[in-house]
């Protein structure tokens, strides 16, 4: 008997409470399926999923069940951008997933479609789907289109520092701000949000074929729709998320993200989802698994092109066909059929073809601009590399794909700043010099809960001289649009006390990506031994005391008590 039958039997004010919710009395007895969506006003990724959950619910009721309709919206990291309310973005996935939970648990369903497109609300429902393991589709809301002239959002922050120099006028910067969202969907580029969609797919927790799906196409609609329908096979065959998330699943998602050349945040994301399932994914294994895998995908912030086009050049299974030698086919899916599976399927019913078809109607450059061969990939390696050292005991993590070659091997000195205002201020105000490695401290989860660094990584980004020379350090978090050689999640965190806490300005800085070193290797400007640099940082430890950062109540304060460091994923345990 079906759970929700089973709790009507126990509960038995519960028929009364649904039918004066508008149910009537035969939905009583269909299978019952939560479809819960971070729809709401909050932003351009969320604003058009009431759309989506409509054709989700339209397909539940084809194959004779009851959906219910709930949300938790999320947040936006863009409009959080520049104040305290990017403290709040990392902790909304917690929250998310939490009332999640409550929602699916407390109540009695038999299955649960979720519905989200951007950076936390993804990561908090495929979370949430692990962590109550009832039958589960995830139904990616698809991406926004470019605008005028491959104008994408992340742009925006390069014209601001632009307008504050006075190298453009108001007038402009505000026709930028008018053409950078012309309709609803994640932004443009391979962001956290659109590689969260690439992620989930690649789990096997969203349809084929589903992630970054352009949100202007009517495919949308059709695989909402077909979500709606497939649910109950799932329900019925008793297929859970502890099916489908296993090490080996993990570790295509991993290859995907490698792919993609993904945002740097999966690394707090994939981690806290494998937590959740009983699984735990060690940072190395990212580099690891990066380092055998090709990078194909020829898209900003790394590479030339928007995510929408990724989609029209086969998406998601065009990428796996390319690397299908390296995945583990074998892994069960949504669908109930494996991906090795689910490719054949596709290849029968033409899937690849009909989105390049399309392709042609959209875009006049050449397909393999954009998707990249395995014969011809952009580089034989994907693009995150781990590095540790005195300075990150624990572990730190870079974009090197969007690093200039020149920044692989550097030793500069460090500028430190104990908040991102203050090191923008100093950018902005010329204070930087080429060569000098800038810290931006005690913004990890146990500080002031890991916002990102994008205003400064822009600041860097617009400023010809210190693009490609300036590195930032930080034990906060990136945007997935960052560029440069931006180093980030360094463990363990200023807040707790960790090396990063212990730089002084003046010492000297080595980063070593080939070797995947990050060390002090001196003081006040002055090289010295690795003996020497730990009886400096052991004397400064004792010296040290925290600083009064971070929230005194309210969920920032839970947070910092709870959560794990930057490379463990910075979940609450």
């Amino acid at each position: 008997m079906l759970k929700s039958q089973k709790l009507r039997k126990v509960g038995v004010e519960i028929d009364p409470l649904r039918m004066g919710a508008g149910w009537d009395r035969e939905d009583l007895s269909k299978p019952q399926i939560l479809v819960d969506s971070t729809y709401g006003e909050s932003h351009p990724g969320s604003f058009h999923l009431d759309r989506v959950v409509d054709e989700i619910a339209h397909g539940v009721e084809n194959v004779g069940a009851r959906p219910a309709q709930f949300t938790v919206t999320d947040i936006c990291d863009g409009i959080a951008q520049g104040h305290d309310g990017m403290n709040y973005s990392l902790v909304s996935r917690e929250t998310i997933a939490n009332m999640v939970e409550i929602h699916a648990l407390g109540h009695p369903y038999d299955g649960v479609i979720f519905s989200s497109s951007c950076d936390k609300a993804i990561p908090a429902h495929l979370m949430a789907a692990a962590r109550v393991d009832m039958p589960t589709i995830h139904v990616p809301g698809g991406t926004m289109s470019p605008g005028e002239d491959g104008l994408t959002l992340e742009q925006i922050g390069t014209y601001a520092a632009k307008l504050e120099r006075g190298e453009i006028t108001e007038e402009e910067f505000q026709e930028y701000q008018r053409e950078a969202c012309p309709n609803c969907g994640s932004c443009q580029f391979m962001g956290t949000a659109n590689t969260m969609q690439v992620v989930s797919e690649a789990l096997g927790l969203a349809l084929p074929g589903s992630a970054l799906a352009p949100t202007k196409d009517e495919v949308l609609d059709n695989l909402a729709k077909r979500a709606g329908e497939g649910i109950l096979n799932l329900v019925e065959e008793d297929i859970r998320p502890s099916d489908i998330l296993t090490k080996k699943s993990f570790e295509n998602a991993i290859m995907l993200h490698a792919a993609i050349a993904g945002s740097t945040n999966v690394l707090l994301h994939i981690p806290a989802i494998a937590y959740e399932a009983g699984i735990e994914i060690e940072a190395e294994l990212f580099d690891e698994i990066h380092n055998r895998t090709p990078y194909l995908a020829n898209v900003i912030p790394s590479g030339e092109h928007a995510c929408e086009a990724l989609w029209y050049a086969g998406g998601v299974p065009a990428l796996m066909e390319e690397i299908k030698d390296l995945l583990h086919l074998d892994q069960m899916t949504v669908t109930g059929k494996t991906i090795g599976e689910n490719l054949e399927e596709l290849r029968k019913k033409g899937f690849i073809e009909n989105c390049r078809s399309k392709f042609k109607e959209n875009y006049s450059v050449e397909i393999r601009d954009v998707l990249k061969s395995r014969e011809n990939p952009i580089s034989e390696a994907g693009a995150v590399a781990i590095l540790k050292g005195n300075l990150a005991p624990e572990g730190a993590v870079v974009k090197h794909s969007a690093v200039a070659q020149e920044m692989h091997d550097h030793v500069g000195p460090a500028r430190v700043f104990d908040c991102e205002e203050n090191a923008r201020d100093a950018i902005m105000n010329q204070d930087i010099e080429p060569g000098d490695v800038i810290f931006i401290r005690y913004e990890g989860p146990k500080g002031t809960g890991m916002p990102e660094m994008f205003y400064t990584t822009e600041a860097i980004a617009s400023d010809p001289e210190l693009v490609s020379t300036t590195a930032l350090i930080t034990d906060g978090r990136y945007s997935g649009a960052t560029r440069g050689p931006a180093i980030g999640h360094v463990s363990p965190e200023a807040a707790n006390g960790g090396p990063i806490a212990l730089v002084k300005e003046g010492d000297l800085i080595k980063i070593n990506i080939p070797e995947r070193k990050l060390e002090i290797v001196g003081i006040n400007g002055k090289k010295k031994s690795a003996d020497e640099i730990k009886e400096v940082l052991e004397t400064r430890k004792e010296e040290w005391k925290k600083p009064d950062v971070g929230a005194e109540k309210g969920v920032l304060s839970q947070y910092a008590k709870l959560a794990t460091s930057p490379m463990k994923g910075g979940y609450m345990k």
